[in-house]
C-alpha cells in the first residue's frame, strides 16, 4: 500500500492494565477515595438544570479560557503556595493554562517550546510518555541516566546544550523526590531553554516549585487533578508559568482545538479545587497508608527508595519482581511491572485504601512463604 509510506509511525505509550470486575487495582496510581462530595452535588445540580431546561451546557460551546476554574485555581493556589511570597506577586489569571489532563498539557508544551532542533533532556527512568511525545513531534532527545539509587544527577542538566528539559518531581516510577533548590539550579543554568517540572505527585509530601515561575521566565510547572483530587476520569491538567509562556501555550492549543475543556468538567473541577479541607484530609489518609505500607513491605524483605508519591517502587531481596507480579495477578491484585533495563526487578505499587493494602500485604506474605517454606 503506497499511502503507508506517508504515515507517521510511532511506538505509543502503554498504560497499565484496566481490569474489570472485583479486583484490587494498584497499578495506575489512581486515588483510592472518591472526589470531594461537592463534586457529586454539582453533578446532581447540573443534571437538574439540564432536565428543567435552564442549562445550555450541552448545546453551547464552553468557555475556551475555563475562566471559572482558573479563577478558583488562582485563589486557592495563592493561599497554598504563595502565602509567604514577600514580593507579593503570587499567581494571576494569565499565569495559568488548563488542559485535558496533564498529558494534554505536556503534549502541547512539547509542541510549543521544544522546536530548536537541539535534544530535549529528561531522565532515562521516568514517565514513559516523554519519548513518545518527542517521537510524535519529531523532537530530538537525550536521556540522562539516574544514579544507582535513582536520584537525579544535577550536573547532567547544567552544562549540556539542549532544546529543553523535562523532569517529574517526584519522579515516576521511582517516587524519588528532589528538593526545589535543585530545580532552581537547573532553571538558572538554562536561560535559553524552557524547563518543565512535572508535579503530578507533588501533593503527597513534596514541596512545589510553583514559586519559581515569578523568579524565572523559562520554567513551566505542570500539575494534574487525576491524582490527589481523584478526577482521573474527568481529565483536568494545568500548567503554570509567566504570562508569555502561557500565552504561547494557549496560542498553540487554540490553533489545535479552541475548546479545551467541556462545560461539566469546568464546573466539577472548580468545586473540587475549592474544597481544600476534603483534599487535605484525603491526601493525609493516603500518606498515612503509604507509610504503613512501607513498614510492612520492609518487614517482608522489600527494598525501595523513600517515596513521596502515592506509590512505592520496590524490589524484593530474593524473589524476582516478575514472579511476584504474576502471582499477585493470579489473586486479582494488580501492580505495575516493566520489562525494561534497570527496573525489570521492581514493582510499582499504588497506594489504595487501608483495606486494599492490608490485603496486598497478607497476599504477599502467603506468596513469599510458599516460595520459601520454613
Amino acid at each position: 500500500m503506497s499511502w503507508e509510506k506517508n504515515v507517521r509511525k510511532v511506538t505509543p505509550y502503554v498504560a497499565g492494565e484496566q481490569p474489570r470486575g472485583k479486583v484490587i487495582k494498584l497499578n495506575t496510581n489512581e486515588f483510592p477515595y472518591a472526589p470531594s462530595p461537592m463534586v457529586a452535588t454539582k453533578i446532581y445540580d447540573l443534571a437538574q438544570e439540564e432536565l428543567d431546561g435552564s442549562s445550555s451546557m450541552l448545546r453551547k460551546y464552553p468557555d475556551m479560557d475555563a475562566t471559572k476554574l482558573v479563577n478558583a485555581v488562582v485563589s486557592v493556589y495563592n493561599e497554598l503556595y504563595f502565602r509567604d511570597d514577600k514580593a507579593g506577586s503570587g499567581l494571576g489569571f494569565d499565569n495559568v493554562f488548563i488542559g485535558v489532563g496533564s498529558d494534554d498539557v505536556l503534549a502541547m508544551a512539547f509542541m510549543t517550546f521544544f522546536n530548536s532542533g537541539k535534544p530535549v533532556l529528561f531522565p532515562d527512568i521516568t514517565y514513559s510518555f516523554y519519548d513518545v511525545w518527542a517521537d510524535v513531534h519529531r523532537i530530538p532527545y537525550a536521556t540522562q541516566a539516574l544514579t544507582g539509587d535513582f536520584s537525579i544527577d544535577v550536573n547532567d542538566y547544567l552544562n549540556k546544550e539542549n532544546g529543553g528539559i523535562v523532569i517529574p518531581n517526584p519522579n515516576a516510577p521511582t517516587g524519588v523526590y528532589e528538593d526545589p533548590s535543585m530545580f532552581e539550579e537547573i532553571v538558572r543554568a538554562n536561560p535559553d531553554s524552557v524547563v518543565i517540572i512535572d508535579e503530578a505527585y507533588v501533593d503527597f509530601g513534596g514541596e512545589s516549585c510553583l514559586p519559581l515561575i515569578n523568579k524565572y521566565d523559562n520554567v513551566l510547572v505542570v500539575q494534574t487533578f487525576s491524582k490527589s483530587r481523584a478526577l482521573a476520569g474527568l481529565r483536568i491538567g494545568a500548567a503554570f508559568g509567566n504570562e508569555k509562556l502561557i500565552k504561547y501555550l494557549k496560542d498553540v492549543k487554540f490553533a489545535f482545538n479552541s475548546y479545551t475543556m467541556n462545560y461539566p468538567a469546568i464546573e466539577l473541577a472548580t468545586v473540587s479545587v475549592l474544597d481544600t479541607d476534603y483534599w487535605k484530609d484525603t491526601v493525609a489518609r493516603v500518606i498515612k497508608t503509604r507509610e504503613w505500607t512501607k513498614e510492612k513491605l520492609r518487614e517482608l524483605g522489600f527494598e525501595f527508595r523513600n517515596s513521596k508519591a502515592n506509590f512505592i517502587f520496590a524490589s524484593h531481596k530474593s524473589m524476582p519482581a516478575r514472579e511476584i507480579f504474576e502471582k499477585l495477578r493470579e489473586k486479582d491484585i494488580y501492580v505495575r511491572h516493566w520489562n525494561k533495563p534497570r527496573i525489570d526487578n521492581h514493582l510499582r505499587i499504588s497506594i489504595g485504601t487501608d483495606e486494599e493494602m492490608k490485603e496486598l500485604i497478607s497476599t504477599l506474605l502467603t506468596i513469599l512463604k510458599d516460595e520459601n517454606p520454613e
